[in-house]
């Protein structure tokens, strides 16, 4: 890999790195991406867009058929971290890594042992009572038919951002200031074409380094210094010498 060598220079010599991840990150670990040419995105189910069913319009007026295609496509209860989560880990354990902001909402980074994590499109292990606000997991969900319901009655909804939905503006906050101080960014699996998360390339100051372990190309690869179109898993495990 001949560029490894430079990007565990520039790493050893920040100060702040922060890693930006999307659902490449989480392929290795049998999870689906999104919007390659055979991703989710690319499908439809009765003629509606899987895009249009991650709606909360669609939450909100066939709640049941939402839930059906979570528990049939979107939620994987057994998945594992890959060497891609374990890697980031070690290199946060290091010292070498500030912080992981991910698009992901599998959860498979702090399963992987990373402790600073921001979820921006929040966790699908996490259901909310819309009535009472009682908190349920996933297995849960998978346990039920139809809208799953809370013992006081209430319809549950994920602690997920649906598409009509805001992010978090916190968490949004926490990713601008950390990719405002970074030294050095490393986006990976991720397109960098949904915002506002792939506007927080555009909070990198002059000087900070970036850079991108994506198969396919990105708006953003001309601002890129080092650019991986291997096995993203392959790179982070060689990175963090696993």
């Amino acid at each position: 890999m001949a560029d490894i060598d430079a990007l565990r220079g520039w790493l050893h010599e920040s100060g702040h790195t922060v890693f930006l991840g999307g659902a490449g990150v989480s392929t290795a670990s049998g999870i689906p991406d999104f919007r390659s040419a055979h991703g989710l995105y690319m499908q439809k189910k009765s003629g509606i867009s899987y895009e249009e069913m991650l709606s909360i319009d669609y939450y909100r007026s066939h709640t049941a058929e939402f839930y059906d295609f979570m528990r049939n496509v979107m939620l994987y209860p057994d998945a594992r971290p890959n060497p891609a989560h374990y890697a980031l880990s070690k290199l946060e354990a290091d010292g070498l890594l500030e912080v992981v902001i991910t698009q992901n909402i599998d959860g498979l980074h702090q399963m992987a042992g990373s402790k600073n994590v921001i979820e921006l499109h929040g966790n699908e292990d996490r259901y909310i009572c819309t009535k009472c606000g009682k908190v349920y997991d996933m297995r849960y969900v998978m346990g039920c038919e139809g809208v799953p319901l809370c013992s006081c009655g209430g319809a549950l909804k994920p602690d997920v951002v649906l598409y009509g939905e805001t992010l978090n503006e916190g968490d949004l906050s926490r990713a601008a200031r950390h990719a405002s101080q970074a030294d050095l960014m490393i986006v990976g699996g991720t397109s960098l074409v949904v915002y506002p998360v792939a506007g927080l390339v555009q909070y990198l100051r002059k000087g900070a380094r970036l850079v991108i372990l994506n198969r396919d190309p990105t708006p953003y690869d001309s601002r890129a210094g080092l650019i991986f179109r291997e096995d993203l898993s392959e790179v982070l495990r060689e990175l963090a010498d696993l």
